[in-house]
């Protein structure tokens, strides 16, 4: 085995080995190494393309060993000895043997890889073997690739960040899944983030579904402070109004009217609301309104008690449409009713009410009402010989929005 320089690249390989690592070209049995120069090249050229030596591929084996080859010495023929005694003989010269008779050299048929000289005798550049244009091809051919794929690369996972950063942001649901159908090779992290998000969002969404299915203040009211900055708000607004509305007309007081304009400023009832309460305040009498009838009959009665002549005609209006009878009777007509009542055998008096009212209302006039009233009443009545006496009687009366008597009659009731 003998280090030798590649015929194709320079490069120092050994002469055994198949191909050049170098360039890619066939080694082992292959090349030769000139015999007058040195020069390793090819064997299949016509020449050496250092000396232009022809090759003789019958003398000249491949180059395996440097040793160089000695050729064969011809035979040189013995003389005879020369006699003393005998005359000299001229000797004829000895020709030559065959094999000593130099061998024409022998021309070796050109091939096609070899090297040809054109016609100025200059050598033509030498042909480039196809493994190594195949090889540099592949390795272009990958590099090509290989930018092509980073650029491609680099563009999906921009385009995948912009993606999963606008999901996140997005309250969508179909959003976040066409994401995870779309990048399903995405960072991990991102798809959990994504899955986690949807996962929240179908929850909001169910639980939005409950509420407005309920048709429930409560659920509602429950979703809106869990979810606070939800976007339905203005719709449950809107829903809640509704329901209370319609608690409202459903119980048709104005108290109800009035708790629904009280927690609905801005509802979009409250005219209706209005309305109705005017309507109910015009033919029902309301609790503070029981409660004015009751105290003018009692500051009435009381006035009749005590004597009063002031304290009674104040509880009147200046023109009764009727006083036991009178029609458009005045307050001195209400003061001679009561000293009519302390006859001379009367030392004391006392009225006594039952609370038993039975109250009509009438509008007189825009939210103006006149209340018809009727009650029982208890006189007891201590005479002057001592002697008691009790009389009930049945009362009915006007009072005008005033708040004043304008009407009083009584019947007595007589025991059975």
């Amino acid at each position: 085995m003998a280090i030798i320089k590649c015929p194709e690249c320079g490069h120092q390989i050994s002469d055994k080995a198949p191909i050049c690592p170098s360039c890619g070209v066939e080694i082992a049995g292959k090349v030769i190494k000139c015999p007058n120069c040195g020069e390793v090249y090819f064997k299949d050229q016509e020449m050496c393309p250092n000396c232009h030596r022809p090759t003789y591929q019958a003398q000249v084996p491949p180059v395996t060993d440097p040793k160089p080859v000695t050729p064969p010495t011809p035979p040189v023929p013995p003389v005879p000895p020369t006699s003393p005694t005998a005359p000299s003989t001229p000797v004829p010269p000895v020709s030559p043997t065959p094999s000593a008779t130099p061998t024409a050299p022998v021309t070796p048929r050109p091939t096609a890889q070899g090297s040809k000289q054109d016609a100025e005798g200059k050598e033509q550049p030498k042909q480039k073997k196809p493994g190594l244009v195949f090889i540099m091809s592949a390795i272009f051919s990958i590099l090509v690739c290989g930018i092509f794929y980073y650029f491609y690369d680099s563009a999906n996972k921009n385009k995948e960040q912009e993606a999963y950063e606008y999901a996140m942001q997005s309250s969508d649901p179909m959003v976040l899944k066409s994401y995870l159908d779309t990048y399903k090779d995405a960072d991990e992290a991102h798809r959990d983030s994504i899955t986690a998000h949807l996962n929240m969002l179908q929850q909001v969404d169910k639980d939005w579904t409950n509420a407005i299915v309920s048709d429930s203040k409560e659920a509602l009211e429950a979703y809106l402070q869990k979810y606070p900055n939800t976007p339905h708000k203005n719709e449950i607004w809107n829903k809640i109004d509704s329901i209370d509305w319609q608690l409202a007309q459903r119980d048709n007081s104005v108290d109800a009217y009035q708790a629904y304009l009280d927690a609905h400023a801005d509802g979009a009832h409250i005219e209706e609301a209005e309305i109705a309460m005017k309507k109910i305040k015009s033919s029902e009498v309301q609790p503070e309104e029981k409660q004015m009838v009751s105290g003018l009959f009692r500051q009435f009665f009381q006035s009749i008690n005590s004597r009063n002549e002031d304290g009674l005609t104040a509880t009147c209006e200046d023109i009764l449409s009727s006083l036991l009878g009178k029609a458009s009777a005045t307050k001195s007509d209400v003061a001679t009713f009561m000293h009519k009542l302390y006859k001379e055998d009367v030392s004391n008096m006392n009225w006594h009410l039952n609370n038993d009212y039975q109250i009509k209302k009438r509008e007189v006039g825009d939210q103006e009402y006149e209340f018809q009233v009727q009650f029982s009443a208890r006189q007891d009545i201590d005479k002057t010989d001592g002697s008691k006496v009790e009389n009930k009687f049945k009362i009915n009366a006007t009072v005008s929005p005033d708040g004043k008597v304008s009407a009083f009659n009584m019947a007595k009731v007589t025991a059975e």
